[in-house]
């Protein structure tokens, strides 16, 4: 049960007190309330201009919060259930990194999915952690990874029961959810600590048809991003963590290492804001995210040739639950891969999805979607079975690769001195550097692991499909740094 009064915003009625004062201002930002970048006050309106401003006696400081903003991150805290919580303006990155930096040291062993973001692997080399990492479980007509199974993470435990972590998604982008309360208790038997990325999760704790939340289900940190399905603006995020294992006062620390002294007071008033209307009016605003969703996905399962996957994935390998607000759309039996479904929609009927990957188009239905948004998904969906349809099959390829061979750690390999290759001859070296595809930011393959012919076919068939890649410092991944001296200059 919640304790606080959460139809108060306190940071944001700060700012509104603060913006009626009108303050002659001679501190940062130069802007001056936008008297001095015009262009943007007229085409943002003046108010954010005025509103972008500096820490101050009012309005709190988010490095050591003991007024409003700390009202604020109580108030969040006591919305998911956790015992603290502080306001992120790095994004969730910036919460893994303070999570595995807060529990690992150099050298630690931490236990992680190899699909996880790429906020966990610079996490490691923040850290100096060691990755062990399990193999989610894949669907492989769908051609993608779902969550991990309890019998993996205990035969990884009994592997390495000297590990401080076990790293969860929770839940993972397509929607899947593992049996997070099942692998806690395994976890905490053994003194383990764990951690969750719920950058996907941020709704789940406010409509009782929904999965649980990660809190809820014991972990001990959990990252959350706000902005994804919260209502926030871009870029906010919240930490939270319960106590008994994990020292809040530790986090706050190692949380002041990476984020910035000058946080965003926009950033931050939209996560109490959004907060605010989370608690007070989710369970409604969820409802109607959910019939649109259901409805949406059942015209699309309609469509010959569409398959929009759903809550009759719970029991197969690594889905314990499904969040129904990710709309999935496996799309290669209408002879079109994903990528390419993801520019049709974006190109000619205007809809913008989260992603696109070789089998699946990724819509997220969240509390901003309409009748209207989703018809028009719908609508458009039909008319590309009809108008792009190609009389081809989009061939199974193996797009989950499996765990890799850790040579050095992440960290050690981030320092060692490299040499640049071309990718077709890095097989058999040491990474150097990340590659993966973005969004969703999974890294294909890591700072320290031996890259194999596999992982290089599955770039250059991404490359392809043209998928955007990062991580090289070649922005076109034609060549990859490697350990060793020597190479390309």
């Amino acid at each position: 049960m919640r304790r606080l009064d959460h139809n108060k915003a306190p940071l944001f009625e700060a700012m509104k007190a603060y913006h009626k004062k009108n303050v002659v201002p001679f501190d940062v930002p130069g802007h001056k309330h936008g008297k001095g970048i015009p262009e943007l006050v007229e085409y943002f309106g003046s108010a954010m201009l005025e509103l972008d401003v500096n820490s101050m006696k009012d309005l709190d400081n988010l490095s050591n919060p003991i007024g409003v903003i700390r009202d604020a991150e109580e108030l969040a805290a006591d919305a998911y259930y956790a015992d603290h919580g502080f306001f992120l303006v790095n994004g969730t990155t910036a919460g893994v990194q303070a999570m595995v930096m807060s529990v690992c040291e150099p050298g630690d062993k931490i236990i992680l999915p190899r699909n996880a973001h790429k906020s966990a692997v610079t996490s490691l080399i923040l850290s100096g952690a060691i990755p062990v990492y399990i193999q989610p479980e894949v669907n492989e007509e769908l051609g993608i990874a779902m969550g991990v199974s309890l019998e993996s993470v205990e035969k990884a435990i009994a592997r390495h029961p000297d590990a401080k972590a076990i790293f969860l998604i929770h839940p993972t982008y397509y929607g899947a959810i593992s049996d997070v309360k099942s692998i806690v208790k395994t976890a905490h038997k053994y003194g383990m600590t764990v951690l969750v990325d719920a950058a996907h999760g941020a709704h789940l704790n406010f409509h009782g048809e929904l999965p649980d939340d990660a809190i809820a289900l014991g972990a001990d940190m959990c990252a959350v991003s706000t902005h994804k399905t919260g209502g926030s603006l871009t870029q906010s995020s919240l930490l939270l963590l319960r106590e008994g294992i994990v020292d809040a006062k530790a986090v706050k620390t190692t949380l002041n290492l990476t984020q910035t002294t000058s946080a965003s007071y926009l950033l931050m008033s939209s996560i109490d804001v959004a907060r605010k209307l989370l608690v007070t009016k989710g369970e409604e605003m969820l409802a109607e995210v959910l019939r649109l969703s259901r409805w949406a996905r059942e015209e699309i399962n309609k469509i010959d040739g569409c398959y929009a996957f759903g809550k009759e994935l719970v029991g197969t390998p690594g889905v314990f639950d499904f969040d129904e607000t990710k709309l999935g759309i496996n799309v290669r039996n209408l002879g079109l891969t994903g990528l390419e479904v993801y520019d049709i929609l974006r190109d000619e009927y205007n809809i913008q999805t989260e992603l696109g990957d070789l089998y699946n188009v990724l819509a997220i239905v969240s509390l901003g979607d309409t009748q209207e948004s989703l018809g028009a998904l719908v609508a458009a969906m039909k008319d590309i079975a009809v108008k792009y349809r190609k009389n081809e099959e989009i061939k199974l390829t193996k797009g989950i690769l499996k765990n890799p061979d850790i040579i050095v750690s992440p960290r050690d390999a981030y320092y060692s001195e490299k040499r640049v290759v071309p990718l077709e001859e890095a097989v058999g070296e040491i990474s150097g550097e990340s590659i993966m595809a973005y969004p969703p930011g999974i890294p294909i393959v890591t700072p320290g692991e031996k890259i194999t012919r596999e992982m290089v076919e599955y770039i250059k068939l991404l490359k392809k499909e043209e998928s955007l890649l990062q991580g090289t410092e070649d922005p076109y991944a034609e060549h990859i740094k490697v350990l060793g001296v020597g190479g390309i200059r």
